[in-house]
């Protein structure tokens, strides 16, 4: 069974195909021949942290493909009121097409994929948050920003105009474990800026530097910020304090306080750099107003994104596990 928990559970031609055809899927969409991919089939999905874009984009995503998403909360299942984990899994999965769960402990993804009998996507958890990775590189891919590569699988690209130079300004979170992660498979520059103390995790960085050794990947991290971003042409962020780190909000804005985004510090980075950041923004606090709603920010293009990008993902799987006697094909 394929799940898409990491993106360290992919080539790099499986991530430049899932791209390949979430961006076939968003040209279907914008000329309204939308293909229903998965007609009939059911998405289960269960947010134990809520959320507004991983909510809309799944629902929206999954009933644009010809299916039906079902709401799980914590206050709709068992989970809630201390069911086990695998035991909701087998429960479910045995019911459902596919589910997608944004949780906290990334081991609680990890016994749910164990026990299910469908594929399972990672809308979220503490350590990784692959769909928005898939949903920011599909961004710099429209932009012409993008690793250059003679694989089928990048028939939607525009020109070229540069290869991938990547600032992450911030927490070393899962959102800098994501880039990480696609910057050592697909083999571009990734410089992580972070203050002392909230780095990247080890196994992490780890796995990235081994990883590099093959895709030819570049990965500079440190503390200072001017450093990150001095030639990059993509330059991006992340709340200071994510969700579940509320108590440590006043501490976090103390470490952060040198690290936001400002016009100053995206004039170091190329004239024609694009600013991204996953949502949600806290303006004056990893980045300013005037970057955020800048010439150069791409923020809500990538928002939406992450529709497109979750409809390539489980059609991918669909697919790839075995069902595509069961998909509506062209």
């Amino acid at each position: 069974m394929r799940h898409f928990l990491t993106l360290q559970d992919f080539s790099q031609e499986e991530i430049l195909q899932i791209l390949d055809l979430a961006l076939e899927i968003k040209a279907q969409h914008k000329s309204n021949t939308q293909t229903p991919y998965m007609r009939n089939k059911t998405l289960g999905m269960i947010f134990e942290k809520s959320s507004t874009r991983t909510r809309v984009s799944f629902e929206a995503g999954i009933y644009q493909l010809g299916g039906t998403g079902i709401f799980l909360s914590n206050k709709d299942i068992q989970l809630g009121r201390g069911e086990p984990m695998k035991d909701t899994a087998r429960v479910i999965s045995s019911m459902l097409d596919m589910v997608m769960i944004r949780t906290g402990e990334h081991s609680r993804i990890l016994e749910f994929a164990k026990y299910s009998r469908v594929p399972v996507i990672n809308g979220l958890t503490d350590d990784f948050h692959p769909v928005q990775l898939l949903a920011d590189y599909m961004t710099m891919i429209e932009c012409g920003i993008y690793v250059q590569t003679d694989s089928k699988f990048c028939r939607f690209y525009p020109k070229s105009v540069a290869k991938p130079v990547v600032a992450y300004i911030g927490d070393g979170n899962n959102m800098s474990h994501s880039w990480l992660n696609l910057s050592a498979i697909l083999g571009f520059e990734l410089r992580i800026a972070s203050p002392k103390g909230y780095e990247p995790k080890d196994e992490v960085v780890k796995f990235a530097r081994e990883m590099a050794k093959t895709s030819g990947a570049k990965i500079l991290i440190g503390q200072d910020i001017d450093v990150a971003i001095s030639g990059a042409n993509v330059v991006t962020t992340d709340t200071w304090a994510s969700m579940g780190q509320e108590n440590e909000k006043k501490e976090r804005e103390e470490a952060f306080k040198e690290y936001c985004v400002d016009s100053a510090k995206m004039a170091l980075a190329q004239k024609e750099a694009i600013f991204l950041h996953c949502l949600p923004a806290y303006r004056g606090q990893e980045v300013s107003e005037e970057v955020l709603e800048g010439a150069q920010s791409r923020v809500f293009e990538e928002a939406q994104n992450r529709l497109h990008a979750q409809k390539g993902v489980m059609v991918w799987l669909a697919r790839e596990n075995g069902e595509k006697q069961q998909i509506i094909k062209k």
